[in-house]
């Protein structure tokens, strides 16, 4: 079997290659600078890298040539502006739909729980359940540019399924963590470098995260599944972990010990409150801060079930935090070190 993985160089991308190599596949990546460091790297794995760039559709195309699954996991995740998400995730999605659709490809698009928007993260609560892929999206906000980018881009991916284009899934990962992280593993693993770290309601609240090879996992089991056609999955608790203890397993792999701070959340929230009326005041209106997501996400526990995943898929994670975690945070603390 032959693959070509967008996004080879980025967390999920580069696990979802070490999956696909592990089974015995062959590999190849598309990449816009074949002597990048990252690029490099996936070279001296055995990958065939492709020049090329997912907004460019011929070199998508020819990359895509004579595979059997293209496993789409490029994304802009961290960008201004609704044009800067659209041209990337929805647009870059378009070519992924047409170079899997030239080269008889599956399609597996790595989508995100964003689609839910914050409407319907947290729907399920209110009836004691978690949120499922049975519940339905409400609309999203007009701001929430990220959200609006991968459903718009998971809904061209049905679409084409559907109209007969071609063979599609995709996967739905929460917060994503592990080994290659440049968001949020390096985020706190700065913010701990002063050895305190702030317990908002004592820490007890399980977080929405997801081990990058549970990603990988999930990807690689959705892509080669039949049933999976047309479907999107949840891969968004592979294990439950606390605040408090993902910041334990954190500071464990930073080789460091940390002390706890705890935080009412009435405090929290009139923090957040005094950010948003600063930032508005600096800046005259025109930039907001969105600290009420950040803020559930710390003190709601995680509302999403993966069920789907484990019954059609048999999704079986194996890194749990204790691991995982601790191994993310020694890893970024070796390579910057390096760096």
């Amino acid at each position: 079997m032959r693959a070509l993985v967008t996004g080879a160089t980025g967390m999920v991308g580069r696990h979802i290659v070490e999956r696909l190599l592990a089974d015995g596949w062959s590999v190849g990546a598309l990449v816009r600078d074949p002597e990048a460091a990252g690029a490099r790297e996936l070279t001296d794995l055995g990958v065939t890298l492709a020049r090329g760039d997912v907004l460019d559709q011929p070199s998508f195309a020819a990359a895509a040539a004579g595979c059997d699954v293209v496993f789409h996991a490029a994304a802009e995740i961290m960008t201004r502006g609704w044009e800067s998400y659209r041209s990337v995730n929805v647009d870059g999605t378009r070519n992924a739909i047409s170079a899997a659709a030239s080269a008889g490809a599956r399609l597996l698009q790595v989508s995100s729980v964003a689609v839910y928007g914050s409407a319907t993260r947290y729907l399920g609560e209110r009836e004691g359940v978690k949120t499922s892929e049975e519940l339905p999206l409400l609309p999203l906000h007009q701001r929430s540019y990220y959200a609006r980018s991968k459903r718009d881009s998971e809904a061209l991916v049905m679409e084409a399924h559907r109209a007969g284009r071609i063979w599609a899934t995709a996967v739905r990962p929460d917060v994503i963590y592990g080994r290659y992280d440049r968001q949020f593993v390096p985020r706190l693993a700065r913010a701990m470098r002063f050895g305190v770290v702030p317990l908002v309601g004592g820490g007890a609240t399980t977080l929405a995260v997801v081990h990058a090879s549970a990603v990988a996992d999930g990807a690689v089991r959705a892509a080669t599944s039949d049933a999976a056609g047309g479907r999107a999955y949840n891969l968004a608790n592979d294990f439950d972990v606390t605040v408090r203890e993902f910041f334990a397993y954190g500071a464990a792999g930073l080789g460091r010990s940390v002390r706890f701070l705890p935080v009412p959340l009435w405090a929290a929230r009139g923090g957040v409150r005094a950010a948003k009326t600063l930032v508005r005041a600096a800046t005259f209106g025109r930039m907001r801060v969105g600290g009420g997501t950040a803020l559930d996400f710390i003190t709601r526990d995680n509302p999403f079930t993966s069920e789907r995943a484990r019954a059609e898929l048999g999704w079986a994670p194996a890194v749990r935090p204790a691991e995982g975690v601790a191994d993310a945070f020694a890893w970024w603390r070796a390579r910057r070190r390096r760096a």
